[in-house]
């Protein structure tokens, strides 16, 4: 089997910006036109590293990586819940902490499920999207191929965890506010990025001597082969 010498590095960042945006979404925020929740800002890379491996490695090694990075959030938020569900000792410091702990990071199950799911079904579309245009356009237009799997998968993954996780707590003009802004700023950092994304996957396809055509790859993403 071949081995590769930045595969690991990029499957670890990626697991850290989706833990970390994750557990940041538990704020909204401004940011100047903008009004989302934390994790929108660093959450866009997580697609980019996406795009990158699947560009280099292909599908197949791009699927275990979104497994892995699932499977890894939901240990997170099981450990932050399990925590949580701890009591503290009755000194009333431990109660303060305790209690900002259970207000930052006391995930409510519905957002848990909503950012799996949302994660786990824009991931694969994306690099579904990513791998399927690199065989249509035989490796050209590399920019296409990130922006269109962008705005098919954030579009899926931004809707999913609103509905999920807020549709009936917030009020709908929010929840639409929210969607529009966390969709037009995810997208525009993806195509702000791209002459990252070429210098980054043209310098990992010369180190690695890799260029992955899925042409007769198994899309399906419960597949161990």
């Amino acid at each position: 089997m071949k081995t590769y010498r930045y595969l690991d590095l990029i499957t670890a960042t990626f697991v850290v910006v989706l833990i970390v945006s994750n557990i940041s979404s538990t704020k909204v925020v401004l940011f100047g036109p903008f009004t989302f929740d934390g994790g929108t800002l660093l959450f866009p890379l997580a697609y980019i590293f996406g795009d990158i491996l699947t560009e280099v490695y292909g599908y197949k090694k791009a699927r275990r990586v979104i497994w892995t990075g699932f499977f890894l959030l939901l240990l997170t938020t099981l450990s932050l819940g399990l925590v949580n569900a701890l009591p503290a000792p009755s000194d009333e410091v431990s109660q303060k902490y305790s209690e900002a702990f259970s207000t930052l990071l006391g995930l409510v199950p519905r957002i848990v499920l909503a950012s799996l799911v949302a994660y786990w079904v824009g991931g694969f579309v994306n690099s579904y999207i990513v791998a399927r245009l690199k065989v249509i356009t035989s490796g050209r237009w590399l920019a296409l191929r990130t922006t269109a799997s962008t705005i098919v998968g954030q579009g899926l993954d931004t809707a999913i965890f609103l509905l999920i996780a807020f549709y009936g707590v917030w009020d709908n003009s929010l929840l639409w506010t929210v969607f529009v802004s966390n969709y037009v700023f995810k997208v525009g950092v993806e195509v702000l990025f791209t002459p990252l994304t070429y210098t980054v996957v043209g310098f990992l396809k010369r180190a690695e001597q890799e260029d992955c055509f899925d042409r007769s790859t198994n899309f399906n993403p419960f597949s161990a082969r």
